[in-house]
Formats: C-alpha cells, structure tokens, sequence
C-alpha cells in the first residue's frame, strides 16, 4: 500500500474484499480419499449452483474435476450428509459410487466410460431411499453402505441400516434386490467397516435422545460366508461415552476414539495409546468423518489438539506423536490414508483449506489440491488473537477475536470501533482458526467480529461441552454477552455498537441474545431455531428430534421452559433492529419458525428485514445468495451504528 495512511471512520473504509470475493471462496475441499495412487476429493462450485463435484489428482500433478454440473455429489443422510463416494480399483480402471444430490440415488461410473449408471431406486414415499459412505466391493459385486429409508410421510418415518447395493444395477429399480447385511437394531448407524481378514465389520451406533457426542456403541459383528452380519455385540461405548470413529488396524486390532475419560482419546481393543487432555476426535455431524487414519507400517495418522486439530503421525508403541511441520494449524476431520502417504485438509489464519499430502516415512507434507491462492493482497486479511474470557462464575471462554484492520487506512484518534459477536452453529460444533473471506469483509471495512466458542462447543473436552446440557439459550447467550462486554470494557469495542450474529443453532443464540440481553444494539439471525416447542415435537428432522432433551430438558418433564426459552413466544423483548435470513427449502430449521416470529413482531415497530431464498436449505449454498445475505447484513449494521460503508446497498428496513 502507498505511503499514505489515510484517517476515515470505523466501517467506512474501502475494501477489495467484496461479497461476490467472500461468497466465491465459500465451502472447501472435503471427503478425501485414494483411488490406487491418486487423491480424490469432493469441491464446492458456488457460482454453479452452490453443487459439489468430485476431483482427481493425476500422477502428473494436474487437477481434473470428473463430474460436470449437473452432478452434485452430496448425501442427505441425516439431513447433513456425510462421506458420499467411494471408490476401488479394477482392471479397467477407478469404479466410483456416488450419491447425486437432486434424486439421492447412487450411482456408478469408470473415468471415461460414458456417464454414470443409477444402482438404486426412487421412493416416493417420505424422504424417499437415500445412501451414505458407500465402500465399493468389486470382489463381491456389491457396494456396502448405509441406507436411510422413509417408512412415512413424517421426518422421523425412517429406519436406518447397513446394506449391500448390487453393482450390476439390477437394484436400480428394484427396492427388494438390495441385500440387508445386519437387523435393525439402532436408529442410527455408519458405514461398516471391514476387518482386513474380511471376517469382521465394526460401526458405530446409537439412538434417541442421544446425540452421537453425548453416547455411542462400538459394534463388531462376524461376517457370515453369505456375506451378512451375525453375532454382533457392542465392545465398547455407552450412554455417557461417545465412540467418534473406528477402524481397523493392518494387524487386525481395532482402533477407535472414545471420550471415557473426559476426552477423545486413541484405544486399541480397550488400550489408551495417547492419554491426554486433548481431542483425538470430534462431534459426528457428519457420517464418514474421519480423524485418525491406521497405516501400513503400524503408525496412525492422527488429528489432536485443544481447541484446534493438528495433524499428526502417531506411534502407538511410544504413545508419541510428531505433527507434521507446515503453516497449517486446523485440519478438518476428512483424513485417508494409503501405505504410508496421509491426505488431509488444512488450513491456517492466512490460508484456506487445501488438500494436503503428508509421507509419514519423511514427514514432509506439502499442498497437492486446490491449492490456497489469495483473492487479494494478503494486507487486508484478519489478524486474529487467540483470547479466554471470564465469564459467570469464574468460567472460562474460549474465543478468537479479530481487530478491524486495513493496510492504508486508521481511525480518528478516541474513535472505538463496532464489533460483532459472532456464534457458531451445532451448538456442539466450534469456529475453527482459519482465514475466512467473511470476517474479512468485516474487519476490512473497520469492524471487528469476535468467534465465541461458548460453554458446549467441542475442542475443550466433555466437561466444557456439557456446560450447554438444560442450559441452551442460558449458558451460550451469557457467554458471548461476557466476551462482548469484556471487550467493551477493555477498551477494543464500542459498548454503544455491538452487534450479534449467528445460524442455525448460532442463530438461536443471536435471537435469544436480543431477546433476554440489552448487550447488543442489532442482530443478523440466519436460519434459526425460533420455537422450541415446535421444533421439538415435529418442525424438524429425524437425527436432531431430540436434541431438545438435553439442551434444553425432558418435554414431558419441562414444557414450560420450552416456552418461556422461546424467542417467538417472547417477541415483545426483541426491541433492538435485526436481519433475518431463511433458505426456503430448509427442513432443519424450517421457514415456519421464521413465519411464526415475525407474526408476533407485527405492528411492533421495531426496525427488521426478512429475507427468504428459493433453492436455499439450512446454510447457503449459492454465489449470488451469498452476496445478498452479505451485503444485507453490512447495511444493517451501517444503519444501526452510522457507519459509511461504500458501494453496498440499503437495505430497506420494515417495522
């Protein structure tokens, strides 16, 4: 930049990063994994649609997208999907399963062998028949997964269970020719794992009202010679511990992380390998999330951390673990693993997510896909500090908190800057440390964001985590009002500008945070739990039914702590300006919730935009979706705290 530094007002300051560079650099590389030598991934295509499409990495280096649009390779397994491809090798090459995201049907395909064939039927009945983490056997003809089958018209009319596809297409429209390979024991299941002998399958299980971080059960079962599970017994795991992954090891010893002890820890067969106080695994959100991966030789490749997820290769006889040198600092739970070469995704404060390669016999590790490439002077991105705040009763808070900053230009002498808190969604989720084009649309402006990871986000252990339990809409809301006074108090932010900002369940936490706080002078609320009592007795989708019972408590037991909890049945409280952002077809959190607050908010007064998108669900997914909703919410706050943003649009606020 010049030699000038110029002195302009908080959030009036010109920035190259604008909503259309944010929204084109939104998703990233995920679902890794090996096709013989080669790494393959799924990647987002905003501008096509908001589809995903898979990749291949050739020997030579070179990146060739294999699925043109309109393929969109993603699962709806539980609404939020999972791993949604597989692969093996033949002699003819890469045979790739897929789901295709309109229809949910899998598919097969061989590179250059014409388009790919449908192995599975539609159902017209409910959700209708979907698949997740399909593992193609060739030797057997068949794709092992797991199917998620609606019984009814109802979102909570299905059954779930591990199943083999024929690979000849003869199921293709024939519900009867797919073979069940277990009984259904559980409401939910993962993909089953094979023992490297072929005669054992372990995978995950649980049911309701747990949540899969709250407990799980490890099963292994024998695999019969007709190719089905029998004798199956759960090994480990229970009501209060959660198995997050297993897997087997080349020796045929199984490996899985369990939270027994407080946190995710490595086991093999019931052994710790790693004892510590940090995470070797995670919430499932997502089914086929993988954080360690066994290799050849014996070693894991492991991702570990407070807070944070590193990657690491880990020695199970030491119990040491080496983290492989690089610039990253979070890796995403989307490990493979081929002889003794890791693949992963990771990224940095000043970097994206990239898929990387780690050789786990040199430890060099290096960027081998969708390589991090800056959209703009590097100058203008976020420079975040690492913080713990106090809050109620001496606890701590976790949070990053990302001053404005702008390479040419400063604020007038005693002008504090506006911040907004920002709440992550799950709840049971967290922010990752990793450069995001949103928050530097903000601070590059000259507005500060604060990422709050809140009592019952994940990275701090099972303690921190069940601070949330009965306490949603209590616990989280006094945290980021802790963080956003602290920083008001320290002299970082205005007290008089502070904003909130949130979806899904972030989304909650921002109206509740208007509703029962004075803290916050406005508020972006993107598709949000609104009512609790209507989202937890049908408004929502089977794998998050009952959640409810305990973030908020037994409804039988509790029915009016739904309601009083509930900022649609408070609406009088909200007096502050808010933004509100729906995706039309979100079954998670549905337009109904939305429909509902705004009824009560009628004839209020109170200044508030709704903006609700076709085509959108529950986190949006399209280029121009992305810069409306972007944009839209810097005009909030330019109205509310009489800032100047130049070339955004005015949003029209309605009271």
């Amino acid at each position: 930049m010049g030699e000038s530094v110029r002195t302009l007002s908080y959030g009036s300051w010109p920035s190259p990063v604008d909503a259309a560079l944010a929204a084109a650099h939104d998703g990233r590389p995920d679902d890794v994994g090996f096709v013989g030598d080669e790494v393959w991934w799924t990647a987002p295509r905003p501008t096509e649609g908001g589809r995903r499409t898979l990749v291949r990495r050739h020997a030579d280096g070179t990146e060739e997208p294999v699925l043109p649009a309109p393929w969109n390779v993603r699962s709806r397994v539980i609404e939020y999907g999972g791993r949604p491809w597989g692969a093996a090798t033949t002699d003819s090459g890469p045979l790739v399963v897929f789901v295709n995201f309109a229809d949910q049907r899998l598919y097969a395909f061989t590179p250059g062998g014409g388009e790919p064939r449908p192995l599975t039927p539609l159902s017209a009945v409910g959700g209708g028949l979907r698949w997740i983490e399909p593992d193609p056997r060739p030797e057997r003809g068949e794709v092992w997964c797991v199917l998620e089958e609606f019984t009814g018209e109802g979102p909570t009319d299905v059954r779930r269970v591990p199943v083999a596809v024929p690979l000849d297409g003869s199921a293709a429209d024939d519900r009867g020719a797919v073979r069940e390979l277990a009984p259904e024991r559980h409401r939910f299941v993962t993909g089953p794992r094979l023992s490297p002998d072929g005669r054992r399958a372990a995978w995950l299980a649980w049911d309701h009202p747990r949540m899969p971080w709250d407990g799980t059960e490890l099963i292994v079962a024998e695999v019969g010679p007709e190719g089905t599970f029998q004798a199956a017994r759960t090994v480990a795991g229970g009501p209060e511990e959660s198995i997050a992954q297993a897997d087997w090891a080349p020796d045929g010893t199984l490996l899985y992380a369990s939270d027994r002890t407080g946190w995710w820890n490595l086991y093999r067969d019931g052994r710790p390998l790693c004892p510590r106080e940090e995470e070797f695994g995670g919430p499932l959100w997502k089914l086929g999330q993988r954080w360690f991966a066994p290799l050849d030789s014996g070693l894991i490749a492991v991702l570990h951390g407070r807070g944070a997820a590193v990657l690491g290769i880990l020695d199970p006889e030491t119990g040491e673990v080496v983290d492989a040198a690089g610039p990253w600092t979070e890796f995403a739970p989307a490990l493979a693993a081929h002889g003794e070469r890791v693949a992963a995704v990771g990224a940095s404060p000043r970097s994206g997510y990239e898929v990387v390669e780690l050789d786990a016999r040199t430890g060099r590790a290096r960027v081998i896909g969708a390589p991090h490439e800056d959209a703009t002077d590097p100058e203008f991105y976020p420079r975040p500090r690492i913080r713990t705040f106090t809050g109620p009763g001496g606890r701590e808070i976790h949070a990053h908190v990302y001053p404005p900053h702008h390479p040419g230009c400063r604020a007038p002498d005693g002008e504090l800057p506006p911040y907004v808190i920002w709440a992550h969604g799950g709840p049971t989720s967290r922010s990752p440390l990793v450069l995001d084009l949103e928050i530097a649309y903000f601070t590059s402006r000259g507005i500060g964001v604060a990422e709050v990871n809140y009592g019952g986000s994940s990275g701090h252990g099972r303690e921190y985590r069940n601070r949330l339990r009965e306490q949603w809409g209590v616990v989280d809301v006094e945290d980021c009002a802790a963080v956003a006074l602290a920083l008001a108090d320290e002299g970082t932010a205005d007290r008089a500008r502070l904003a909130v900002r949130g979806g899904s369940a972030g989304g909650w936490t921002s109206a509740a945070s208007l509703a029962t706080t004075d803290v916050y002078a406005c508020g972006t609320i993107s598709y949000p739990i609104l009512d609790l009592t209507g989202w937890g007795t049908g408004e929502t989708h089977d794998f998050e039914s009952q959640y409810l019972e305990s973030l908020i408590g037994p409804y039988a037991e509790v029915p009016d702590r739904y309601t009083d909890r509930s900022p649609a049945e408070h609406a009088e409280r909200v007096t502050a300006p808010f933004l509100l952002l729906q995706g039309l077809d979100d079954v998670i959190c549905p337009p109904v919730q939305c429909e509902r607050f705004l009824d009560r908010m009628a004839g209020r007064g109170v200044p508030h935009a709704y903006l609700a998108f076709e085509g959108e669900g529950h986190g949006f997914r399209r280029a121009e979706t992305m810069v409306r909703a972007l944009e839209a919410e810097l005009s909030l706050y330019a109205q509310v705290f009489g800032l100047t943003p130049p070339g955004v649009p005015v949003l029209e606020l309605t009271r």
